[in-house]
């Protein structure tokens, strides 16, 4: 049995053990079983809640399973709250943190202390022009992209726009959150033959016909779904978004680099503790789903499960398990024995008991002191057994310069193989030919197949939710993967500033330059230039 199987029985065990326990003794804290939405993951509130906790004022945060609900973030504020009263309102930037969170979630807050848990609000309305000058890359799934963790928007040179709203409900232990935008992005060219040559000998698929990228005019909705809160474990369907892992460059199992996927997802809300001489693994959170995957065409229409399980034994150490699997489809039909087998990893005797495209990953993180934070994730094929890593680390403030931190990670998916099989081990499958993606994009790391590369970031915290960014990205593909190799580097700024407390505008500028001698002779160049700005109706702190 391999590590697939064993990962499910672990789930399985340590949560029929938790439900077995009396609800006084399990749960970590006590708090009502009340419907929420999820925060979204490109939200202000998550860098906030990571610098409170790096910070040291937050221990019972789980950063491997991410998004988080809304009364989930509330109990975290609720946390620092106490330990910044206790350390006599501790530093200037731990209150101005704590306190521009607690206003944020005065309803939850309320909720948790076992106030009203009801209501319906407009919660954004924003509008973002993209503009592109210069040839960008957009297929990270064999070359590179110029815009990553971006829900899989579509982009093409020249002009780009997203117009959209969110808007979120809760009543009781029900929750409904909706959030939809129409989408622009101009025509391109078709891909040069030689490309499709390429493509073709790296997917294990016919050699696709020389069709331009029509122009994108259309709605879509991303995060939307309705949720129920049964004693603090969601179920949720609809479409919905994962981050399965502790850094902010993008994880290697799970993202937001594709577009949300239609799933039926069971999440503990809050985490729990394991009864008995299991006591010692500390708080735990754990999650399962169930998806649809789009735009699949070798075959189409496959499912898609996995699971995620999360330990806390010391405040400042958190590690977890996980995994996925890529199953069903044409011709191969769903049903509960091939899920069955799936789950469990076990291999029929013909092609059709296939058990689906696995991979397992393993992350881990831990604070030092409030004033370092040190991660990796790590992520395996169950097919090849071929170890790819992403570690990192994350400095809350700088020497005398206590608004400004700093973030690095490195990346890697380029494990050891021969010109014959590379670009077909990570990401990759034999019966999955469009393997692990979403509408043609990743739902892994934005590195791809066969890459290498790291993130640089430091941010000036003007205030909690105003900031200034400067970044650089480095890529590099395989030359066994793709004939001649690439490479990609991007260099930008971004600025994210509250104007009034219902007004936020985002910029950013981004230069990059890449080589990718099958796609062009020559090294190419663009410069990307964003501007968003998001309505908030309801008042919000600065």
């Amino acid at each position: 049995m391999r590590a697939a199987a064993l990962y499910g029985f672990l789930q399985v065990l340590l949560v029929a053990l938790a439900l077995a326990a009396p609800a006084e003794a399990r749960d970590y804290p006590r708090y009502p079983a009340a419907g929420s939405t999820y925060v979204p993951l490109d939200s202000w509130i998550y860098p906030a809640l990571e610098r409170l906790a790096a910070l040291g004022y937050i221990h019972t945060q789980f950063a491997g399973i991410r998004p988080w609900t809304r009364l989930e973030c509330a109990r975290l504020i609720d946390e620092a709250g106490e330990r910044v009263q206790q350390e006599d309102m501790g530093p200037a930037e731990a209150i101005r943190l704590y306190r521009a969170l607690e206003k944020e979630f005065a309803e939850q807050l309320g909720a948790l202390g076992g106030g009203r848990n009801r209501g319906l609000r407009l919660e954004s309305l924003y509008t973002r022009f993209t503009g592109i000058g210069g040839t960008p890359l957009t297929d990270g799934f064999h070359f590179g992209q110029t815009i990553v963790n971006d829900y899989g928007r579509p982009y093409h040179e020249g002009a780009n726009v997203v117009t959209g709203f969110s808007a979120r409900g809760v009543a009781g232990r029900f929750a409904v959150y909706v959030r939809g935008e129409y989408q622009h992005a101009p025509s391109s060219p078709a891909l040069s033959e030689q490309a499709r040559n390429v493509i073709a000998a790296a997917d294990s698929i016919p050699v696709q016909p020389a069709t331009p990228f029509p122009a994108v005019n259309q709605f879509r909705l991303l995060d939307t779904y309705v949720a129920v809160n049964l004693e603090n474990w969601q179920v949720a369907f609809g479409k919905q978004s994962l981050w399965w892992g502790p850094g902010s460059g993008g994880p290697l199992l799970f993202s937001n680099n594709a577009e949300p996927i239609y799933m039926l997802r069971i999440s503990r809300a809050m985490p729990f503790k394991l009864p008995t001489v299991f006591a010692w693994l500390g708080p735990v959170r754990t999650e399962f789903f169930v998806g649809k995957l789009s735009g699949h065409r070798f075959p189409a229409r496959p499912f898609i499960h996995g699971q995620k399980i999360s330990f806390k034994p010391t405040p400042n150490l958190e590690f977890g398990f996980s995994r996925t699997s890529v199953f069903a489809g044409v011709g191969h039909p769903l049903t509960f024995r091939r899920l069955w087998r799936s789950i469990l990893n076990i291999q029929g005797r013909t092609p059709g008991d296939d058990p689906g495209d696995r991979r397992e990953a393993f992350d881990i993180s831990y604070q030092f002191g409030g004033w370092l934070s040190l991660y990796s994730n790590f992520m395996w094929d169950d097919a090849i057994r071929r170890t790819t890593m992403n570690p990192g680390f994350y400095l809350p403030r700088l020497p005398r310069l206590t608004k400004l931190d700093f973030r690095a990670e490195m990346v890697s998916t380029d494990v050891p193989a021969g010109p014959d099989s590379a670009g077909r081990l990570i990401y990759s499958n034999n019966q999955y030919h469009d393997a692990y993606t979403n509408k043609g994009n990743l739902l892994g790391s934005w590195v791809g197949r066969q890459g290498v590369g790291f993130q640089l970031r430091s941010t000036y915290w003007l205030s909690p939710r105003s900031s200034v960014q400067l970044n650089y990205r480095h890529a590099k593909v395989n030359g066994d993967f793709i004939r001649g190799g690439g490479t990609l580097n991007d260099i930008g700024t971004s600025a994210h500033l509250v104007l009034r407390p219902d007004l936020i505008l985002s910029t950013s500028v981004q230069y990059e330059k890449w080589s990718f001698p099958v796609l062009s002779t020559n090294r190419r160049s663009n410069v990307t230039a964003s501007f968003q700005l998001t309505f908030w109706p309801q008042p919000r702190s600065q």
